[in-house]
């Protein structure tokens, strides 16, 4: 499988996420279904840093389990709650994106299905 991003010059540009990836003779799409910032025992953790953390390492475990890496991903779908929880959520996943990264949508919602959550990543993977 190869992937391409594709962040074309009349389009603003990011490093956070791409504007699309292309994949060509992938054999395999993973899609995972929205992680959040709660631990396995159940317990939702303090603050949108700790919460963004968690969710990372959420959806890091499952691609493991689907034998997949960060490396795999092609798309990102990640809901905050509040937009102050913008900056902190980029600054406390910024050493988990892959190069390049993912495309990536981030939206502000009204709730999650909890109302202590703050985060929730969904994702796409291919290899």
């Amino acid at each position: 499988m190869t992937t391409t991003a594709l962040n074309p010059a009349a389009v603003p540009s990011s490093p956070f996420y791409s504007q699309a990836i292309e994949v060509r003779d992938a054999g395999r799409l993973v899609f995972v279904s929205g992680q959040v910032g709660m631990t396995p025992e159940g317990t939702v953790l303090e603050g949108i840093e700790a919460q963004a953390a968690q969710a990372v390492g959420n959806l890091d475990a499952v691609l493991g389990e689907a034998g997949l890496t960060p490396a795999d991903l092609v798309k990102l779908t990640i809901y905050l709650t509040d937009p102050a929880d913008v900056e902190p959520f980029v600054g406390a996943v910024a050493g988990t994106l892959t190069d390049p990264p993912p495309a990536t949508t981030m939206l502000i919602v009204n709730a999650l299905a909890s109302p202590e959550l703050r985060v929730e990543i969904e994702a796409v993977a291919a290899r």
